[in-house]
């Protein structure tokens, strides 16, 4: 996989909004697992964002036994934690 990141500069605009482009550039079939996970990647954070939010429905709103609370909870903070070790942010 190849990435290209081009930046237009002009004089006109200020330096923050200058536009930049990139373009991912893959040697199929070799790459066709790359290229799988960079095509899917919305859905992938579609999915994860979804989770976040019944683990928070769970978490929040439902009325639990303490041990399942507890599960939840454990769950929840794990989910979170691989969420951060990776540098996934959900809520950008």
């Amino acid at each position: 996989m190849v990435l290209l990141i081009m930046q237009n500069n002009t004089t006109t605009k200020p330096l923050n909004q200058n536009n930049m482009k990139a373009k991912l550039t893959f040697n199929l079939p070799e790459d066709q697992a790359e290229f799988d996970l960079a095509v899917q990647g919305s859905k992938m954070y579609v999915a994860l964002w979804d989770i976040s939010q019944e683990l928070r429905t769970l978490w929040k709103y439902e009325e639990l036994k303490q041990e399942e609370w507890d599960m939840v909870e454990r769950i929840r903070n794990k989910f979170f934690e691989i969420l951060d070790e990776n540098q996934i942010k959900l809520d950008k």
